[in-house]
């Protein structure tokens, strides 16, 4: 087996910034309900807002920004990323989520597969899971071998390292969800239609296997939460509250100015100079079933 590398040293003295997620373990209790509906949607309208103004600062800028966003099934990853991109230009904030690697990314360097998709200036990229997987999902379901999970350990700081040396912004979010809560949504997605599909046979082994997720996340910490580029976890036991937080967290971590154009306004349309358009019955119209 490939040398171990040594564990960091604590970072429990890395400041908490305002709005920025509770410390790892915190859990929803009595005093802490969940968040109502109306409050929840005018924050997240504001957050947007603000959001719209870091894409056009980040275009405007030419920054290079990677987020990351890891957790266990069902811990709201996907819900927050699909609220931070509502809004946004897809040419400028765009998603990865890689699927199963091919025979041929098999035999390349573990990295290889995900640099193609790093964002390039005035880019940022949300990474629905991420190089991670070797340590997480590959590891638990026996996909990858221990040496390769200890030489992911050895070279993901490294590589990281290179990343936001070159500039590149890189943010690493972590959703902790409980076990009672991850049930829960588990078997909602039975009862709803709209996402059943969520549920596959990877989602049935992980209930199986909370205890080796737990554990490989813990030493997937120890070696990868470091001073450069650390964890945040996220409390996402009430959906609504994880989103704002995570959102209110990334717009603290990247100084930007509102760059948006407040004073555009439309000129008058010039005249049709005589053009006569082909009759609209020449056209074939998507049937007014509704």
């Amino acid at each position: 087996m490939a040398d171990r590398p040594s564990k960091k040293k604590s970072s429990d003295d890395r400041p908490q910034l305002v709005g920025s997620a509770p410390p790892s373990g915190a859990r929803l209790d009595a005093s802490h309900k969940r968040l109502d509906r109306e409050e929840y949607e005018v924050d997240l309208l504001k957050l947007q807002v603000e959001l719209v103004k870091l894409q056009e600062w980040i275009k405007h800028a030419g920054l290079r920004v990677a987020v990351i966003f890891e957790g266990r099934d069902a811990a709201g990853k996907g819900g927050t990323i699909k609220r931070i991109t509502e809004h946004l230009n897809p040419r400028v904030v765009r998603i990865a989520a890689l699927g199963t690697p091919t025979e041929r990314e098999r035999t390349e360097w573990y990295f290889q597969r995900y640099v193609p998709h790093l964002p390039a200036a005035g880019e940022m990229v949300l990474f629905d899971r991420s190089w991670y997987n070797r340590a997480g999902v590959e590891r638990v379901m026996g996909f990858c071998t221990e040496d390769e999970v200890w030489e992911f350990f050895r070279t993901c700081p490294e590589f990281e390292r290179m990343q936001i040396r070159s500039g590149l912004i890189l943010l690493k979010y972590w959703f902790s969800v409980a076990d009672e809560e991850q049930e829960k949504r588990f078997q909602s997605r039975l009862k709803d239609p709209l996402k059943v599909w969520k549920l596959s046979p990877m989602d049935q082994e992980s209930r199986l296997r909370w205890v080796e997720y737990s554990q490989a996340k813990d030493e997937m910490f120890a070696y990868t939460d470091t001073k450069d580029s650390p964890w945040w976890v996220v409390n996402a036991d009430d959906k609504r509250r994880a989103r704002l937080n995570m959102i209110h967290h990334l717009l603290s971590q990247i100084p930007y100015q509102d760059v948006t154009q407040k004073d555009l306004k439309l000129g008058e349309r010039p005249p049709d100079k005589g053009y006569v358009r082909p009759p609209i019955d020449s056209q074939t119209f998507v049937p007014e079933v509704y």
